[in-house]
């Protein structure tokens, strides 16, 4: 890669693609291309051809998709296994025909099963069940990191997959049905009319969360120096629980007092990613939890 070199973000103004972005202008690469979604359509396969044909990317990040919480997911199935499926399968396809370099896939650490060994090593992915309230955004996922091989294999095409632990920061969703339980936590903890926030389970669960600039630039390192079938985990390697993560937000945004409602279930028991792997490149996390939930906190509320 070099000054000049072509990027294509896809879904660069989510969560994980404005790091992206960010960190690339960082580094001083500016030629960076989008596909804004109320022009492009990125499940109608002739509406991204034309976007590839047009642009022709060196270097694609696909961080394009639907995402969203438990509540959405177990909604609409449907939705998030068909958008999932063509987004990644048009892009990852027309990245290849149309002479990008290298591509990196963005999947999810909920590909794993749900009672993988902890920490979850890559070796993991499909020895065992998923977890059923998202198994249709994971097995699109899945799908994704099997074109990714499939392409590898077949054509030669420099695809790899990463698979994040859960992801927080800037211009994360807060959306209360649809998001994930750290900024659902932010804003339920924000919003608060009373001195009381109740939080689902007992809080013992035990989840690893990564800010998104640390993602970032653990991806620029794997685009310079990765390149194998086999998908990587990116995390911290550490885990907190949901009663330590509540706290921890509850500080931040200010102090009041936790309820637990024990009749909703807490999910599985542990999640952590083991990220040796990456780590051994050179790379490690830099952002404490703390800090990033404060910085997030600062971006929720400006």
């Amino acid at each position: 890669m070099d000054s000049n070199s072509k990027f294509y973000v896809a879904g660069n103004t989510g969560l994980v693609g404005s790091a992206i972005v960010r960190m690339l202008k960082k580094k001083r690469f500016y030629n960076i291309i989008s596909s804004p979604s109320s022009h492009w359509d990125l499940t109608v396969q002739s509406r991204v051809e034309q976007f590839f044909r047009l642009n022709q990317p060196e270097y694609v990040f696909l961080a394009a998709a639907k995402v969203g919480g438990i509540g959405a997911n177990s909604a609409s199935p449907a939705h998030f296994i068909y958008d999932n499926l063509m987004i990644q399968t048009n892009i990852i396809d027309c990245a290849y025909r149309y002479g990008a370099k290298k591509l990196i896939f963005l999947g999810s650490s909920c590909i794993y099963p749900k009672f993988a060994n902890q920490p979850i090593k890559e070796e993991e992915l499909m020895t065992g069940a998923l977890e059923p309230s998202n198994d249709a955004y994971a097995t699109a996922k899945i799908a994704g990191i099997k074109m990714c091989q499939a392409y590898r294999q077949q054509y030669g095409f420099d695809a790899i997959s990463v698979m994040p632990t859960n992801l927080y920061g800037p211009n994360d969703n807060y959306d209360l049905e649809n998001s994930h339980v750290l900024p659902a936590m932010i804003r339920k903890f924000h919003e608060a009319d009373t001195n009381v926030v109740t939080c689902w389970g007992d809080g013992s669960p035990k989840r690893e969360f990564l800010h998104v600039d640390d993602l970032a630039e653990a991806l620029y390192l794997l685009m310079n120096q990765y390149s194998d079938a086999s998908p990587i985990n990116v995390g911290t390697g550490e885990d907190v629980t949901i009663k330590e993560l509540a706290e921890t937000v509850g500080s931040v945004v200010g102090n009041k007092e936790i309820e637990w409602d024990t009749s909703k279930p807490n999910g599985t028991p542990r999640k952590v990613l083991d990220v040796s792997k990456i780590k051994s490149m050179g790379w490690k996390p830099t952002i404490s939890l703390r800090d990033g939930i404060e910085s997030t906190y600062q971006d929720y509320i400006k």
